[in-house]
């Protein structure tokens, strides 16, 4: 599962071929969410609230980013990087 940007603990991945809705992977600790790009909803799994906020902010900074990354995925090419949160 490609990684696209790492912060505060937080990884952020795509699963190549994923199915919808258009969605990202954040792993915290233990913990694993399937974060929805366009809404943020939580479509699945669990982080802590802090994370999910932290999580939403990066969402919102690099929406197209990740719109980009989720059709690269889907052709199954090489994703491109995301910079983290600062």
């Amino acid at each position: 599962m490609p990684e696209v940007s790492r912060f505060y603990g937080i990884i952020i991945r795509f699963y190549h071929r994923d199915h919808p809705p258009t969605h990202f992977h954040a792993i915290y600790a233990e913990h694993e969410a399937l974060i929805e790009i366009e809404t943020g909803k939580l479509n699945q799994g669990y982080l802590p609230k802090k994370a999910l906020e932290l999580v939403n902010e990066w969402r919102l900074l690099h929406i197209s980013e990740l719109r980009v990354d989720w059709n690269r995925a889907e052709q199954e090419l090489p994703l491109l990087p995301i910079p983290p949160l600062d």
